[in-house]
């Protein structure tokens, strides 16, 4: 049995736990800690931002399905990760903040660099522990695993005082209890179904059976279950077509024949008009939230409502269901499968696919969707850039198994339209949160996560800017992410709200005076590509796609004034939808933004 200071024990339960990188930043009060890893396996990912340390490791559990870790100082340090912290919990993502915080003598004393860490984050996190002995760390850390890995993921939080981490104390290795508290993505101990949850399921599936419109929403809590091969099984089974939320993208593939895309504010107009004539729609994953619900009085009108959730919380919090399993996702979905065949769905099918043929999604200058008919472009080659050509030629070229993350806004909606995913853990973006900035820094997290896959980074000219000093780390660490900034000169969303609901008083959205991207990557040391015509599209994205050499970077000078159709406006439903730019202003929306 050796001695070690509390800061050498942090380290070795992390080694214990297969955490492989951490993202942090150093300061006074973290330093015991920071002393530590120099010893260790581990890496640190030196970042240039603890709200980047956040994204980083977000975008590192997001696309490998294992904890993300984050080291910080004391006061402004900890506090930086305040909006990481509110992303992940928002989107169900498995991150560990460890922050040091000012000697326990010094508490609530306003020391130097102190804040009460623990009260701020107590609403962002799922659970939270100032740790005052140097006894506790081996138990807070290996309760912060399990909590933050188990049941619904989220960001969990360990405060450790500079006098905690510098205390020594006896460390004898428990391999037992280890792996007595071993965990998996779906959940703690989540090896087979109650009975209570099978008879669940059984009901479940003879209302499903009954259905002669069905629709499956999946949503990320499929993807975090490792539900989509049974999603699938399932959808093919019965016939059933499938809709996503945005952060479901990949439970099933986009591109299958069964696939309506994504639903809500942005979806596609068929999978919108799916949920008004579906007589049964079954959410797996899915809490129903505002960006596809945004009038619950109108939501799946002629529709039973079946919903599975890991989280007991979520059922019945937005929709009554009219059947609900509170279960892993993927156990619930392989019990329903025993007890489901071939529903007679083609007439539904037909009807949808032929809804699919007279709205589909047009990429821009191709015309707008006017009663269902697309006005070509009478043979006139486009000359102006747009964001949805610019993603779809993305999506074309880059390999279908790419892993692309977004900020938020116009491109983010743009890439989720245009740029179909293939399977779970290759979409990551904010979702709950809508989090600017989230794009660079998790696409880092990610490449470190997956090394051999293609990352690729589709970031607004607006959220990039706040972030764009984690170039730094994607340089440093020789990350070969791809990242293409859709410059549009403005606040696009914000910008297309006013224009709509405000008669075009734009107020405070103009980014005149961005950087040229290209020169600004290449102070970084970053290959830098411009592109502001579409047939220079298929060059400029091939050569960044080729390019090994460390990260590059795409400028793409994009049409300043383009909107995102369709559109459900807010507190509306989806019979409400937009197709096409209205020709007189839209009436003030209820509901948030």
């Amino acid at each position: 049995m050796q001695q070690l200071s509390g800061a050498q024990i942090l380290i070795k339960e992390l080694e214990r736990l297969g955490v492989k990188h951490i993202f942090g930043y150093p300061g006074g009060a973290a330093i015991n800690i920071f002393d530590a890893l120099y010893d260790s396996s581990i890496e640190l990912v030196l970042t240039r931002h603890e709200q980047g340390a956040t994204h980083m490791a977000d975008g590192y559990a997001r696309a490998s399905g294992r904890l993300g870790v984050v080291l910080v100082t004391s006061g402004p340090g900890a506090l930086n990760t305040v909006t990481g912290l509110l992303t992940a919990k928002m989107d169900s993502v498995p991150i560990l903040v460890i922050s040091g915080q000012t000697n326990s003598g010094n508490l609530g004393k306003d020391a130097f660099q102190e804040a009460d860490v623990f009260g701020v984050t107590l609403p962002l996190v799922k659970h939270n522990q100032l740790i005052l002995s140097v006894q506790d760390i081996v138990p807070a850390v290996r309760r912060a695993h399990v909590l933050a890995m188990s049941g619904r993921p989220g960001p969990v939080l360990l405060d450790l005082p500079k006098d905690i981490s510098a205390q020594k104390t006896e460390y004898a290795v428990d391999d037992s209890q280890l792996a007595r508290l071993d965990t998996k993505s779906s959940g703690v101990g989540a090896l087979r179904l109650s009975s209570l949850q099978v008879n669940a399921c059984e009901d479940m599936a003879h209302m499903i059976m009954s259905s002669k419109r069905p629709l499956i929403l999946a949503g990320h809590g499929a993807i975090i279950a490792g539900a989509s091969d049974a999603v699938r099984t399932l959808a093919e089974t019965l016939g059933s077509p499938v809709t996503n939320t945005l952060l479901g993208k990949g439970a099933f593939p986009e591109e299958h024949p069964l696939a309506l895309g994504m639903l809500g504010m942005h979806g596609t107009a068929y999978a919108n008009y799916a949920t008004t004539r579906c007589d049964l729609i079954l959410s797996i994953g899915s809490r129903f939230d505002d960006r596809i619900n945004g009038c619950n009085d109108h939501f799946c009108p002629l529709a039973k409502k079946l919903h599975i959730d890991i989280d007991p919380a979520e059922i019945g919090r937005v929709v009554t269901p009219d059947a609900a399993v509170n279960a892993d996702a993927k156990l619930a979905v392989e019990e329903i499968l025993k007890h489901v065949g071939k529903l007679s769905s083609e007439e539904w099918l037909h009807e949808l696919n032929d809804y699919r043929r007279r709205h589909p999604l047009v990429s821009g200058h191709a015309g707008d969707i006017i009663e269902g008919v697309i006005e070509e472009d009478h043979g006139e080659v486009p000359k102006d850039l747009r964001a949805a050509q610019l993603l779809e030629c993305l999506h074309e070229l880059a390999p279908r198994d790419s892993v692309v993350t977004t900020d938020v806004g116009q491109h983010q909606m743009w890439a989720a339209q245009f740029m179909p995913t293939k399977s779970p853990r290759n979409w990551l973006s904010s979702g709950g949160a809508g989090t600017m900035g989230f794009g660079l820094p998790a696409a880092i997290g990610a490449q470190l996560a997956r090394p051999d896959a293609t990352v690729i980074a589709v970031v607004g000219d607006g959220g990039f800017q706040m972030v764009q000093a984690e170039l730094a780390t994607a340089a440093i660490q020789q990350l070969p992410i791809k990242i293409v900034v859709v410059d549009n000169q403005c606040l696009g969303m914000v910008r297309q709200w006013q224009e709509l609901f405000y008669q075009n008083r734009l107020s405070s959205v103009s980014l005149h005076g961005n950087p040229d991207f290209v020169a600004l990557a290449g102070a970084y040391g970053i290959k830098g590509f411009y592109v502001d015509q579409p047939a220079l599209l298929p060059e400029v994205i091939s050569a960044a796609l080729n390019y090994q050499d460390g990260p590059c970077l795409i400028h793409a000078r994009v049409v300043n004034e383009d909107n995102v159709w369709p559109m459900i406006p807010a507190g509306k439903a989806a019979k409400d939808i937009v197709l096409s730019h209205p020709k007189t202003a839209l009436p003030m929306p209820t509901g948030s933004t």
